[in-house]
């Protein structure tokens, strides 16, 4: 499979300009939400190269501390990437960490946001579905670069890998499930999801709702493929990528669910213990008096 285009001297690599085109669809589809929210679009594009940096940045960490274990066992490993800086920064070759990357783009925006008076939750909820989008797009540099594929199958659907990139002892195996393809598709889904949830419910959201649903929505999806996949990346015998989604989900659900605790149980359990406190105050009143 031909992975670049070569323009004399220089090589444009598939991977890298299909991540590119899934920054500027994310880019362009914050800028809409932007102006539909009344708010000015000119933020996205002033703060875009902080958020990529911050993103691409993250994702490479992230995957430096967590190489998959096929990496491991060719002895590609942490320590290796610290000390060999070349390999580190070779992100073209693949090895991009999403949860990294939107741990970093994320706080990249919340320093540019501080320093422009700027609140953070509303601007995350502009961005949330164009991240979505952005990865469903993205995903597609994995099929380039024939990597992130889940088990062995022969559904229809299934995707050929070249020998020189399946796991050793799959070498017998030629048809995988296209994990990338699923994530690229439910990412479609999470968009419209997203735009769903805040156009359905504007009224009754907090600021930062709709990117806490994100970090709901993807990390719950992203738990179960940890399951068909492969060459999953551990730390020590913990699954990192799994762990990490399954802890970041169960804290912005509960995120969500207080900070909309009133709505949800209602204001009758607030008025009860408001009355027994005021009961036990006049208790106490009582046994003064006697």
């Amino acid at each position: 499979m031909v992975n670049g285009i070569k323009i004399g001297p220089l090589t444009l690599n598939f991977y890298g300009l299909i991540i590119m085109l899934g920054v500027i669809a994310a880019a362009y589809l914050s800028n809409h939400e932007a102006k539909r929210r009344n708010k000015n679009p000119e933020v996205i594009i002033d703060s875009l190269t902080w958020i990529v940096i911050g993103g691409v940045i993250g994702a490479r960490i992230w995957h430096i501390l967590t190489p998959p274990q096929s990496m491991v066992e060719q002895g590609i490993t942490t320590m290796y990437y610290l000390t060999h800086p070349l390999a580190a920064i070779a992100i073209w070759r693949g090895g991009l960490g999403i949860p990294g990357a939107v741990a970093g783009g994320a706080l990249a925006f919340y320093l540019y946001s501080r320093k422009r008076g700027l609140k953070f939750g509303e601007w995350a909820d502009i961005f949330a579905p164009g991240l979505a989008l952005g990865q469903a797009i993205g995903r597609w540099g994995n099929f380039v670069n024939q990597e992130v594929y889940g088990a062995p199958t022969d559904l229809p659907w299934a995707i050929t890998i070249d020998p020189q990139h399946r796991l050793p002892e799959f070498m017998e195996y030629a048809t995988y499930h296209p994990l990338f393809l699923y994530e690229s598709l439910f990412n479609l889904l999470n968009m419209g999801f997203l735009l769903w949830v805040y156009r359905k419910f504007n009224k009754w959201l907090k600021p930062g709702d709709v990117f806490l649903s994100y970090l709901v929505t993807y990390p719950v999806f992203r738990f179960f493929m940890e399951f068909l996949r492969l060459d999953n990346s551990f730390v020590g015998n913990i699954n990192a990528n799994q762990t990490l989604m399954l802890v970041i989900a169960i804290i912005a659900a509960g995120l969500i669910v207080w900070r909309h605790r009133d709505s949800i149980f209602g204001k009758k359990g607030q008025e009860s213990a408001e009355e027994l406190l005021a009961a036990e105050e006049n208790t106490e009143d009582d046994v003064v008096e006697e």
